[in-house]
């Protein structure tokens, strides 16, 4: 299974590399949503997991422009942020997102949502 993980956190990006790679995931990173959408056209990951505050196109509308597009609607799109108000829930679901993850989130809790949408 591929798994796109979109974070401007360095920290963020490595730590669910190495999770999701030790339980077999290929794992495609990018810094921000531009960095995202070029990768997404390219690597066609099964799962996409998007920080909600990045610089320049944030997650709500990098989640947005991925779930318009014909040929991902279909991908799960996870949104990671450390907001974890209803209204951020809510926002996420109104851009199409199918699941909200809250930071810091555990290993186990990771390996869940990836275990949700395992091929």
């Amino acid at each position: 299974m591929k798994v796109m993980v979109v974070d401007d956190s360095n920290t963020i990006r490595r730590t669910v590399e190495t999770i999701l790679s030790k339980e077999g995931c290929e794992v495609v990173t990018a810094t921000d949503g531009y960095d995202a959408l070029a990768k997404i056209a390219a690597n066609k990951p099964d799962l996409i997991l998007i920080d909600i505050m990045m610089p320049r196109l944030d997650g709500y509308q990098t989640c947005a422009l991925v779930k318009n597009n014909a040929m991902f609607k279909e991908t799960p799109v996870v949104m990671l942020s450390s907001k974890d108000g209803l209204f951020d829930k809510a926002k996420g679901r109104i851009v199409g997102s199918d699941r909200y993850l809250t930071k810091p989130f555990s290993r186990d809790e990771l390996i869940e949502v990836y275990q949700c949408y395992k091929k």
